[in-house]
């Protein structure tokens, strides 16, 4: 059950609840306090942090499949030990974010089994595969820029354990754009063909990119509840106004065309214009029916399997320790 690590079960009000309890959580959160691990929370709240730490933890692991795949086809042994750097620090962010989410009660194994039967969810974009390196490059710039407006964004929430794990997340991060962006700028400022390329990528995770941060404002089921309690801190629309504010200069700057012919920035609301996301095939890829699911969680369920008896001579190992006599 979750969050059974933590429960006493002499405590009447452990499972259920209670008004006056409820009060006092959502005047500490008011308060800009930090909930930890056996502070007393709504079972809601547990929930919603479990279901959104494990799927932002799925999504380091899975998303370093992509970029993984160009690791021994980077041009140039500089760019293959960045990238490779950078795959490592994606997996690391991973076990950090697995370890907030255990302090909830659900453990790694259960969250795990989860991802590889499909029970829990990652992010959409990374179910679109990287065709050519130029791809790899916008991933690391633009999917990462995204990544850490959301991140900082959430920083700043309720949750101790998760607010931490961000706050080592986030610095590291902040490198792992600058190595997208300085892949993005040698080939659009290089060749015919590397400015080809590197358009084409754009072309093509330009609509994922648009998905990244979630279903609009209209149709989010969760943002309004999410947002009260600072789980989440900023609305997935507000966010992606952000990356839009951030970042559209910088492609352009680039000399480079982003493909929605109505984007612009409003004049009259500040904010940007933009084609409407198509929502449809969002709900279609996050149920299994994207390019790549299949194929991300048969990499998952191989890995799992191969590590097994790692895992099981490690508890073999624990179970026959003894400490030694002091």
């Amino acid at each position: 059950m979750y969050g059974s690590a933590y429960i006493d079960p002499n405590d009447k009000f452990a499972n259920e609840d209670n008004p006056e309890l409820m009060a006092e959580f959502e005047a500490r959160i008011e308060r800009g306090e930090k909930i930890e691990p056996k502070d007393w929370m709504p079972t809601e709240y547990r929930k919603q942090l479990i279901r959104m730490i494990e799927q932002h933890a799925h999504s380091e692991i899975i998303g370093a499949l992509p970029e993984g795949t160009w690791i021994t086809r980077a041009p140039g042994f500089r760019r293959k030990l960045a990238l490779m750097a950078k795959v490592q620090d994606e997996v690391g962010h991973a076990q950090l974010l697995y370890s907030a989410a255990e302090t909830l009660g659900k453990s790694r194994e259960d969250m795990i089994n989860d991802l590889i039967n499909g029970k829990s969810k990652y992010s959409n974009i990374f179910n679109y595969p990287a065709l050519t390196w130029a791809d790899s490059a916008v991933i690391a710039w633009l999917v990462d820029a995204g990544a850490i407006i959301n991140q900082v964004a959430n920083s700043k929430g309720s949750y101790g354990p998760y607010c931490r794990a961000l706050d080592r997340i986030c610095a590291e991060e902040s490198f792992h754009l600058k190595y997208g962006h300085d892949n993005v700028v040698y080939l659009a400022t290089g060749t015919k063909t590397q400015r080809q390329m590197v358009q084409e990528a754009l072309t093509r995770w330009w609509p994922p990119l648009m998905h990244f941060f979630g279903p609009s404002d209209k149709i989010s089921v969760h943002t309004e509840k999410l947002m009260k309690w600072k789980v989440k801190m900023a609305t997935n629309d507000d966010m992606r106004q952000q990356f839009l504010n951030m970042y559209v200069p910088k492609i352009w700057d680039l000399g480079l065309v982003i493909p929605d012919p109505l984007l612009r920035k409003n004049e009259e609301t500040g904010k940007w214009d933009y084609t409407e996301p198509d929502w449809e095939e969002f709900k279609r890829v996050i149920n299994g029916d994207g390019p790549c699911n299949k194929e991300r969680l048969a990499v998952r369920r191989t890995a799992e399997e191969k590590g097994r008896w790692v895992r099981a001579a490690l508890a073999n190992a624990d179970a026959q320790y003894v400490a030694p006599l002091s």
